[in-house]
């Protein structure tokens, strides 16, 4: 009989704020009941988390919502909120794909894999239809988000893309005033006056150029060199769109100036003129970190701009008013005059210079004259990433910060009042307001355990060490304490032993959150300690090369003084000297045996009554790094850093089996600790490959490989029951892996081990393909083929290939019954049998299934013979009008790929002609349709006007209207 197995599945993740990987964004908290709650708030900050993201309450601290697509697996890179609907979310992830999210339901509405490589940056327009999405692949994509397509690939940047901005135009190019059209629509989603088109485009890539793009004509107009000294890592536009910062290495953040007139100008003008540049570069500002800008806001008011490295800090600009820029510029006046009339003694000249340089205006003024630095916010981790909070009180910026080290922290910061004159220039003080920093460690957890009930698991990590609770994953307790490398609850699970890195046992009791005891046991790093089987002592390993053996005593307290109370103690009983550090220790479960892995490669059992040497374990490259002892004292499994594990036994101190096991250095191994299942000689191994895996120590087989986590595993522990693991990871998250009652098998885990390399290695060639096929022109087709389009281009193939053969023989059966009308229907594919369907209506269920997105490269997996077939059912589709939208994308997408075949082709050409009168009198229909609908609703409208004291008016109209008056009127009432 073949052996089965109880599969282990990812279920909980916690112990994860922010991943370093990711941005930030903060927005308005729509769940407040009332308006005035909504502005009063801290808002929500939407982040990614390896492969989720999270939604946080800033005031609170609490996680409002988690999204996640469990087909997914890649890390969140970029996440952007639409203008137009500020529920929709744009995420981009490390695979190349993007999602496009509904917050208020938490699920992935779109779709999208363009991209080869990670995706970097996305930008949303103004009116939330299109997206634009820069990647690692040096490439642009634009989406269509209304028909879910990739409209086209831009190309032309020689590195990664850092920056994207649309600029929409207005239609007139000037606004009412008369003035010039500022020409972009800021982020707060103002879109009033645009024509709907999709305007222009910039771009900055590593490759430190910066392009403006036209989306019109699909063509680079313009290029200019970003930065002067490297590679340009971030692109921010104005508000108001009248200008854009750029940011490189060495702090150097250079100011462009737009020309949104120009650039409506050239738009409406059809003939090409004299070649004119849109982009003027007006100077360059300088931070006082000399590290490389990794990311600039504007403020959605435009007063202030924000920009950080990767340091602990993020410096705030203020832009003056144009008042405060004349002043300056008289103040500079003045002193050039001052100056003059030192050399010259005010001769004529310098009054001719005076009056030339009151002629002066704003553009001229140096950009340092303009953009002033404010204050320079000191924060509590390196920044990641920053975004503005947009509350309803002007007294103060809200600036939120998202740190590296899995911390999120809201700045408030006085505004600069230009009214208030201050005798001193000093830097406002600013504080923090709000930190999202309890549900997670600032550094690695190097170490974990779990109470005897399995309920609460302790995570220890440099300074932090952290109680959970296990069933609803929140933070019940946080300790402060060293720098830990080992943990263990002690029996009752009321009190926990940390060892450190400074050689100190530091004892916690949890009840209370008070360090009970400190206990200088080595000279050098606890690398390891285990509590005794009898659960009454607890032994230590440590790089002082000893181990040490203390029992567990309570002390009495002395009525009527400060220690009055019992006291718990640790006492020192007995020290084992080895040859080398002591890197793992364990007791055997009978308590007869003490086994200790050394930096020497080896492993030594010692008697645990006498300490005299039983056994040497010889065998391993490189150090032993953790071991564990089965239920039933017979196996001893070792990890080391040369990637192996290695099977022993107890008797004899014999190599049973030696496994590669991972690909990097192998950190943790541990048994299910129980045999009820028949599961105690099955072991997990954890490894800085980022991968666990599930081992049979009888059979020496792999039983299960479990992947989720996108760090190196530092930590991992088994429950007492073996339902369950939890592991840890340089991403800062702490996973739960649950055992189900799912049965798995050896010979099918082993296929679908094959069915992956076999996908992976496809993959990868039809990017190769891709690479090697297409030249490199500046703008491509927005596709990728990967095994999803693959399946559905062959879904189509069958579908096709059964469906020509149906409707061939129903032809000719309709054609034969006339004239003889005993002949038998004939025999037809079981699919139409069981679903009772035509040819026809099976061929479009199976195009309809295939998403909007990976539509076209299906129909590119389509051979020419096929394209035939294929028109001969879209012609049958148009007769009967079913589905026209899908109908005519599939016919122009075919025509577009496959023009020059079919126009010589002399069989199609009836076909065509066919096609075209069914689809233009369902295109009729459905016009007069909508006259039809358009002429009730305005009948409609005119009852309601006729009959109410309200008007109906149509929506986009009255804004026009309401927005190109510019001054409230007085209402009447129409009193009936």
């Amino acid at each position: 009989m073949v052996k089965s197995y109880l599969k282990y599945e990812h279920s909980k993740t916690f112990g994860l704020i922010t991943s370093p990987s990711s941005n930030v964004l903060w927005t308005v908290d729509q769940d407040a009941q009332r308006p005035s709650l909504r502005q009063s708030g801290a808002g929500k900050a939407v982040v990614g988390a390896n492969e989720e993201i999270l939604c946080w309450e800033l005031k609170k601290g609490e996680l409002l919502s988690r999204w996640r697509d469990k087909d997914c697996v890649a890390e969140v890179i970029i996440v952007a909120q639409s203008n137009a609907d500020p529920d929709v979310f744009a995420v981009g992830y490390g695979d190349g794909s993007i999602r496009i999210w509904d917050s208020r339901i938490a699920t992935p509405v779109v779709s999208f894999n363009g991209h080869r490589s990670a995706v970097t940056v996305l930008a949303f327009d103004c009116e939330g239809t299109h997206l634009a999405s820069g990647s690692k692949d040096t490439d642009t994509i634009i989406w269509d988000l209304v028909a879910e397509v990739g409209l086209y690939k831009l190309r032309g940047h020689e590195d990664q893309i850092t920056g994207l901005q649309f600029l929409q135009h207005h239609a007139n190019g000037v606004n009412d005033e008369g003035g010039e059209a500022n020409g972009i629509a800021n982020r707060s989603g103002s879109t009033a006056g645009t024509d709907g088109r999709l305007g222009y485009l910039l771009t900055t890539s590593k490759d430190a150029r910066i392009k403006l793009w036209n989306l019109e004509s699909r063509h680079c107009i313009e290029t200019h060199l970003a930065q002067s000294n490297g590679e340009c890592w971030a692109l921010e536009t104005s508000p108001d769109g009248s200008g854009c910062i750029t940011a490189g290495n060495d702090g150097e953040l250079k100011v462009w100036s737009i020309d949104m007139r120009g650039l409506a100008d050239a738009t409406m003008r059809i003939s090409e003129g004299a070649e004119k540049k849109y982009l003027r570069e007006r100077g360059s500002l300088y931070r006082q970190g000399k590290d490389r800008t990794i990311g600039v806001k504007f403020h959605p008011q435009g007063k202030y701009v924000a920009a950080h490295g990767s340091e602990k800090s993020i410096e705030l600009w203020r832009i003056r008013s144009e008042i405060e820029v004349q002043k300056t510029l008289a103040r500079k006046r003045k002193r050039r005059k001052e100056k003059l009339f030192a050399a010259k003694n005010m001769t004529a000249d310098g009054d001719m210079v005076e009056e030339d340089e009151m002629t002066e205006n704003l553009a001229a003024a140096e950009i340092t004259d303009v953009i002033v630095p404010y204050v320079i916010v000191r924060t509590g981790g390196k920044v990641r990433s920053v975004d503005w909070g947009r509350g309803r009180t002007s007294k103060a910026l809200q600036l939120l910060s998202a740190n590296t080290n899995n911390e999120l922290e809201l700045y408030s910061i006085p505004t600069k009042h230009a009214e208030k004159k201050t005798k001193s220039d000093e830097p406002p003080d600013y504080n923090r307001a709000f930190a999202v920093d309890i549900p997670g460690h600032r550094t690695d957890v190097r170490s974990l355990a779990l109470s005897s009930d399995d309920r609460m698991l302790a995570s220890s990590s440099n300074g932090t060490l952290k109680i959970w609770n296990v069933r609803t994953q929140s933070c019940i307790r946080t300790l402060d304490c060293g720098y830990a490398l080992c943990s263990s609850f002690l029996p009752g699970d009321k009190i926990v032993v940390v060892g450190n890195r400074n050689g100190e046992l530091e004892v916690f009791d949890i009840a209370s959150s008070t360090l009970i005891e400190t206990v200088r046991a080595h000279d050098g790093p606890v690398w390891t300690l285990d509590v005794h089987p009898d659960g009454r002592s607890i032994a230590t390993g440590s790089a002082d090369k000893s181990a040490k053996f203390f029992n567990f005593e309570v002390e009495e307290g002395v009525p009527g003084t400060e220690q009055a109370s019992q006291r718990f103690k640790l006492v020192h009983t007995r020290t084992l000297k080895v040859s080398d550090d002591i890197l793992s220790l364990r007791f055997s479960p009978d308590s007869r045996l003490v086994a200790l892995s050394l930096l020497d490669n080896t492993v030594k059992v010692f008697f645990n009554d006498s300490l005299k040497l039983f056994l040497n374990f010889y065998g391993h490259k490189l150090p032993v790094l953790d071991m564990d002892i089965s239920y039933d004292s017979k196996l001893v499994v070792t990890c080391s850093a040369d990637k192996n594990v290695r099977v022993w036994g107890l008797d004899f101190g014999d190599c049973h089996k030696a496994f590669f096991a991972h690909q990097d250095s192998i950190m943790q191994v541990a048994f299910v600790p129980h045999n009820q299942d028949g599961n105690g000689h099955h072991f997990f191994s954890a490894s800085k490959d980022r991968m666990i895996k599930y081992w049979d120590a009888d059979k020496f087989e792999q039983i299960q490989k479990l992947e989720g986590h996108h760090g190196e595993i530092w930590a991992m522990t088994v429950s007492r029951t073996g339902e369950f693991l939890v592991t840890a990871s340089h991403d800062k998250s702490i996973r739960v892996w649950q055992q189900t009652d799912e049965q798995i098998f050896l010979e099918e885990e082993r296929e679908k081990e094959l069915e992956e390399l076999y996908e992976n290695a496809l993959t990868t060639s039809l990017d190769q393909n891709d690479d090697a096929g297409e030249e490199k022109t500046e703008v491509a087709a927005a596709g990728k083929q990967t095994t999803e389009t693959l399946m559905a281009g062959e879904k189509i193939v069958e579908a096709l290939e059964i469906g020509i053969p149906d409707l061939k023989a129903l032809e000719e059966w309709r054609q034969a019954k006339p004239l003889q009308a005993t002949v038998a229907p004939p025999d037809r594919h079981p699919i139409f049998l069981y679903t009772n369907t035509s040819a026809e209506a099976h061929v479009l269920s199976v195009v309809q299934k295939i998403k909007a997105a990976a539509l076209q490269d299906a129909l590119l997996v389509l051979p020419f013979h096929q394209v035939t077939a294929l028109f001969t059912f879209l012609q049958i589709w148009a007769e009967k009008q079913w589905n026209i939208p899908l109908t005519c994308r599939v016919l122009l997408f075919m025509l577009k790929i496959h023009h020059k075949q079919i126009v010589a082709s002399k069989t199609m050409r009836p076909m065509l002609d066919g096609i075209r009168q069914h689809l233009r009198k369902a295109l009729q229909r459905q016009k007069d349709e909508m006259g039809f609908n358009v002429a009730a609703l305005n009948f409609v409208g005119n009852c309601i006007k006729n009959k109410e004291s309200k008007d109906y008016v149509d929506e986009a109209t009255w804004k026009e209207e309401k927005g190109g008056r510019g001054r409230k009127k007085r209402g009447f009432l129409d009193i009936a």
